[in-house]
C-alpha cells in the first residue's frame, strides 16, 4: 500500500484496490467483493454521524471568508506586542482560538500565512521563524475541538464524537502553552534565529469596544458550538449545523459574502467532504477485508507472544505513525493503521479515548516533517514568495516538531490530561 501511494496512486484508490483484491483472493468470489464494497459505501454515506463532516468544514470556510482570523491575530498582536517573540506567541494564540471554530489544520495554515507571515516579516522576524511558527501552530486545528481527525478516529474506534472532542481540550491547551513558552525561550536564548523588534505606534492597545467587535463573533461561535455539545443541547452533527449557520450570519453581516463567494465556499466544502468520505468508504472496506483475513487477531497474538506490554506497544505504534507521516497525510495514516492496531490496543486494555489523543498528536507531527509535510507545503503555496523555499519552512518548523513530541510524552505519562472531562 505504501509503495502504491509513494508511486503516486491516490490513497483511497490504493485502499479500495488492495481491499477489493484481498476480499476476492480470500473468498475466491468477485460477487462477495462487490457486495462488501457496496455495503461499505452505503454504511458510510448513510451514517447520520458523518453529517458533521460537511457542516464543520462549511463553518470553517465561512469563518475564514469572514476574515475572523485577521481580527484574532490583530487582537493577539496588541496583547503580546511587548513580549520577546510576541508576534510568534500572538500567532499561536490566534491559531488556538481559530482552531476552536475550524477543526482543519490546513485551513489555519492558509489563513495565518496570509495574515501573520507578512506582519512578522515587517517587524523583522526571520523568514525561517515566521513561516515555521505558522506551520507549527496550525496543527492545533486538529487537536482542539471541533477536529476533523477526532471525528474520523471516533468512527474508527466506535467512540462518541463529543467524548473525543472533550478529550482534546486540555492536550490542545497544553500544546499551545508549550508552543508559546518555546517561542519565548527561543527569543531570549537565540534572538538571531527569531529576529523581530517590538511593535511601536502601530501596535497600540485596543479599546474595549474594538476588542468586543473583533472577538465577540468568534467567542460567540465557540460558546454556541462547543457549549451546545457539552451542555447537552445538541449532538455534534447538530452543533455543526448551528455553527455553520452562525458563521454564515457573521460573514453576511460583515459584507464578506456575495453569491460568487458563497458558491466558491460551497464547492470547496463539497470537494473536501467528498475526499474525506471517499477515504472513509475505502477504510470501511479495508476493515472488512482485514476482519475476513484474520490478520488483526494474528497481530494481537503476535504482540502478546512478544510480551511488549503497553509501553512497548505504544513505542512501536508511534514509530510506525511517525514514519508514515513522512510520506502520507494524516487521515490516510489513521485509516490504514488503526483498523489493524486498534484490536491490539483493546486487548492490552488501553483506554481508546486516551489512545485517540496520542494518535492525533503523533499523526499531526507528520504535517511538519519532510518530505510530505502538508502544512509546510500549504504555507509555501499560500505565501507565493520565491525567496522562501520549502527547506527554510521545514527548518523553521523543526522546534515545533520537538515541542509536539514532548507534549506527546507528557500525554502518555499523564493520561488524566485526556480524560479529565469524562
Amino acid at each position: 500500500m505504501v509503495v502504491l501511494i509513494v508511486a503516486g496512486l491516490h490513497v483511497a484508490v490504493a485502499l479500495l484496490l488492495l481491499s477489493f483484491l484481498g476480499v476476492y483472493f480470500i473468498r475466491g468470489n468477485v460477487d462477495t467483493a462487490m457486495a462488501l464494497l457496496a455495503q461499505a459505501a452505503g454504511d458510510t454515506v448513510q451514517s447520520y454521524d458523518f453529517g458533521v463532516v460537511p457542516l464543520f468544514v462549511l463553518m470553517g470556510l465561512l469563518v475564514a471568508t469572514a476574515n475572523l482570523g485577521a481580527d484574532l491575530f490583530d487582537v493577539a498582536h496588541r496583547l503580546f506586542r511587548r513580549i520577546a517573540g510576541g508576534l510568534g506567541i500572538a500567532t499561536v494564540f490566534a491559531n488556538a482560538v481559530f482552531a476552536a471554530i475550524t477543526g482543519i489544520s490546513i485551513a489555519s495554515a492558509a489563513v495565518f500565512t496570509k495574515v501573520a507571515v507578512p506582519e512578522m516579516l515587517r517587524y523583522r522576524y526571520t523568514p525561517e521563524f515566521a513561516t515555521g511558527c505558522v506551520a507549527g501552530s496550525s496543527v492545533l486545528g486538529m487537536l482542539i475541538p471541533p477536529s476533523l481527525l477526532m471525528i474520523v478516529y471516533a468512527f474508527l474506534a466506535e467512540r462518541s464524537v463529543g467524548e473525543m472532542f472533550l478529550a482534546g481540550v486540555l492536550p490542545g491547551v497544553l500544546l499551545a502553552t508549550l508552543f508559546s513558552l518555546g517561542i519565548y525561550a527561543m527569543a531570549k536564548l537565540k534572538p538571531a534565529y527569531v529576529g523581530g523588534e517590538p511593535g511601536g505606534a502601530e501596535a497600540q492597545p485596543l479599546g474595549a469596544a474594538e476588542v468586543a467587535v473583533k472577538l465577540l463573533p468568534i467567542l460567540g461561535l465557540v460558546v454556541l458550538v462547543l457549549g451546545g455539545i457539552y451542555g447537552g443541547l445538541f449532538t455534534a452533527t447538530e452543533a455543526g449545523a448551528v455553527g455553520a449557520l452562525g458563521a454564515l450570519v457573521i460573514a453576511l453581516a460583515r459584507g464578506r459574502l456575495n453569491r460568487a463567494v458563497l458558491w466558491e465556499v460551497l464547492v470547496e466544502t463539497g470537494r473536501i467532504t467528498v475526499a474525506v468520505l471517499f477515504l472513509i468508504i475505502a477504510a470501511n472496506l479495508y476493515s472488512r477485508m482485514l476482519a475476513l483475513s484474520g490478520l488483526p487477531q494474528g497481530v494481537v497474538a503476535w504482540m502478546a507472544s512478544m510480551g511488549l506490554g503497553v509501553a512497548g506497544f505504544l513505542t512501536v505504534y508511534i514509530a510506525i505513525v511517525l514514519f508514515l507521516g513522512c510520506v502520507i497525510d494524516s487521515i490516510s495514516i489513521m485509516l490504514i493503521v488503526l483498523p489493524l492496531l486498534l484490536p491490539v490496543a483493546k486487548e492490552l486494555g488501553i483506554d481508546l479515548v486516551w489512545f485517540g489523543v496520542i494518535t492525533v498528536i503523533a499523526v499531526e507531527i507528520g504535517l511538519l516533517t519532510p518530505p510530505f509535510g502538508l502544512s509546510v507545503y500549504t504555507v509555501r503555496s499560500t505565501l507565493a514568495d520565491s525567496r522562501i523555499g520549502l527547506f527554510t519552512i521545514f527548518r523553521g518548523a523543526f522546534p515545533f516538531v520537538a515541542i509536539m513530541f514532548l507534549t506527546l510524552l507528557v500525554i502518555i505519562a499523564f493520561p488524566g490530561l485526556s480524560l479529565a472531562f469524562r
